[in-house]
């Protein structure tokens, strides 16, 4: 039996309950409530110390709800910083549905990381696939309906290759416990990792990243920035370290993810696919599986969940004031939005890994572990992805939204456009916005107060001359690229297509033919059950009917009763069959 009050400390139960107290706060009060509970939770983090283990009887298992070491604290932790910011960004909403969904996510993302066993940390798994969703959904269009739908069947087929993946371990080990797996070919290792992979939008399983996120809300696609990739990252440095195969995998993400962020013109959709090639680092590090190279994951985690949520408030404050989502309907915004510029700039330096922002203090890190473990050709890959992040990230987006002319990419050919109108966006976002620079900043200056608490012990300097002079060189490199290419970047908007088309299009044609072969069955089955059904009824009404010989005329019933009568009748001959031959 676990200890009633030790449960109710568990900080992913907290915003459990804050989403259950969210119903029933009125709508003006709801915004000022919400950031109380992710901060709660930050708090009882840190109050349990390292080691401390929270474990429930259930069946014949022992689940370990919560084990906190330094690695669960680290992503524990910067996970509930973004509910924080997060919360005071969306202040000045009032949609119930966001905000209970925010909080079920971050207790999903919270719960897996604190997780020590693999029944408990797939339900969280699953809670965040589920409360995700109506974050996409809560924009209310076509657009994301279906992205919302498709997001949704992409995360429950990773849910269910992991689930498989899990059941197979534990019938092979016996164990449930969340530990790491030895590299092997074992079906059980392989399931899981696609099932995880998908999570961490490893190509050609990313595609639901760039689809769903710049279709969800201003402030939802903040938390789904943050959570669901970082949160499968934690797994696969929980489980998969020293795999081999993930370093080439992380190679192709970030170079993948950096060629398509260059030449998509959705602003949200750029940030959406830097974040696969900010990801691929990580995977790198993690198939390095080195201590300075898993303390770089862990490092860069952290540092990318600050900036990139900082980038997509920036994108998304840009959004609340023009209503414009692309660089082709933006520009000439420095005059009217130049808090929001010059904020969004701390991001882009920091995911390009200019020194005192926190992406280089986690960047050369990773890059230096590759060079220790002599991966010569990974090094040249994710310099060149350094290269790709600060042309896409902190130079196109910002140029073609805030200093290009009005008309964005169309005025650079000559275009002319009105100028475009920008309304004042809510103060709370911008305090949000300066709460994330100031913590890029923070760690970028002094990268120490996160090195002393990462899970291995650390002795790596970033501010060495040879650092510091390979990442200017890299900056003035990626700038002088930017300024010859500006103009075939502003080039005329178009569809991108991805590894998507592959499997949409052909799944539009297979499923809607599959949908009316089995709308045709069922109606074929209702007929005949309504009819067996009102034949019986009139039998049974006046059984002296058939002994008479009179003429029988079947009992008709009303569409929607024929159909409930033979649906259950259909139902219940199913389940007939299955208790009679299982």
């Amino acid at each position: 039996m676990i200890d009633p009050i030790a449960l109710l400390l568990h900080p992913a139960l907290v915003l459990i309950v804050g989403a259950l107290v969210m119903f029933g706060f009125p709508a003006r009060l709801r915004g000022w409530v919400f950031p109380l509970f992710p901060a709660a939770a930050l708090a009882l983090l840190w109050i349990h110390p390292d080691g401390y283990i929270q474990t429930l009887s259930f069946a014949s298992y022992h689940l370990t709800l919560a084990h906190i070491d330094s690695l669960a604290r680290i992503f524990g932790t910067v996970f509930s910083i973004v509910g924080i910011v997060g919360g005071i960004y969306a202040l000045h909403i009032r949609d119930r549905v966001q905000q209970v969904s925010a909080l079920l996510y971050l207790s999903g993302a919270l719960g897996l990381t604190l997780a020590g066993d693999f029944f408990t940390a797939f339900v969280f798994w699953e809670v965040m696939a589920i409360s995700s969703t109506f974050l996409v959904w809560a924009s209310r269009t076509e657009q994301s309906d279906a992205a919302g739908m498709r997001y949704l069947a992409m995360h429950f087929l990773g849910g269910g290759l992991l689930f498989a993946g899990i059941l197979m371990h534990i019938n092979a080990t016996g164990s449930i416990a969340l530990e790491a797996i030895s590299p092997s070919n074992s079906a059980s290792a392989w399931l899981m990792l696609i099932g995880i992979g998908l999570n961490t939008a490893m190509p050609p399983l990313h595609a639901w990243i760039s689809d769903a996120y710049p279709k969800a809300t201003v402030t939802g696609a903040v938390f789904m920035s943050a959570l669901t990739t970082k949160s499968a990252i934690y797994l696969l440095i929980r489980l998969y370290p020293g795999w081999e195969a993930l370093i080439w995998m992380g190679a192709i993400m970030a170079i993948y993810g950096s060629i398509y962020a260059l030449i998509v013109d959705d602003i949200r959709e750029i940030l959406a696919f830097s974040i696969i090639s900010q990801l691929g680092y990580m995977v790198v590090a993690i198939g390095i599986g080195t201590e300075m190279a898993l303390n770089g994951a862990a490092t860069h985690a952290f540092s990318h969940i600050l900036y990139k949520s900082l980038l997509f408030m920036a994108a998304g404050a840009v959004i609340q004031s023009t209503g414009r989502h692309r660089l082709s309907e933006l520009g000439g915004l420095a005059g009217k939005l130049r808090w929001v510029m010059l904020l969004y700039f701390v991001g882009g330096a920091s995911i390009a890994g200019a020194p005192l922002f926190n992406g280089f203090i986690s960047k050369s890190m990773i890059i230096s572990a590759a060079g220790e473990a002599h991966q010569e050709w990974i090094v040249l890959i994710l310099l060149g992805a350094s290269v790709g992040s600060f042309l896409h990230t902190g130079l196109k987006l910002p140029y073609f939204t805030w200093i290009a002319p009005p008309g964005g990419r169309h005025a650079s050919h000559g275009h002319s456009s009105e100028p475009i109108d920008a309304g004042r966006i809510p103060r709370n976002m911008t305090i949000a916005m300066i709460l994330a620079a100031g913590l890029c900043v923070g760690t970028g200056v002094y990268p120490w107060i996160l090195y002393d608490q990462l899970p291995y012990a650390n002795h790596y300097n970033p501010f060495t001359v040879y650092h510091l002079v390979e990442t200017t060189q890299i900056l003035v490199l990626a700038f002088a690229g930017f300024y010859l290419i500006k103009d075939r970047l502003a080039e005329w908007p178009g569809i991108t297509l991805d590894v998507d088309w592959f499997y949409r299009k052909p799944g539009h044609w297979f499923g809607v033919r599959l949908v009316r072969v089995v709308a045709e069955i069922f109606s074929w089955l209702s007929d005949g059950l309504e009819y067996i059904a009102g034949a019986l009824s009139e039998g049974f009404r006046n059984p002296l009917a058939w002994l008479h010989g009179k003429e029988y005329r079947a009992y008709r019933f009303g569409p929607a009763m024929g159909t409930a009568m033979g649906t259950v009748l259909f139902v219940s001959l199913i389940l007939g069959i299955y208790l009679l031959f299982r």
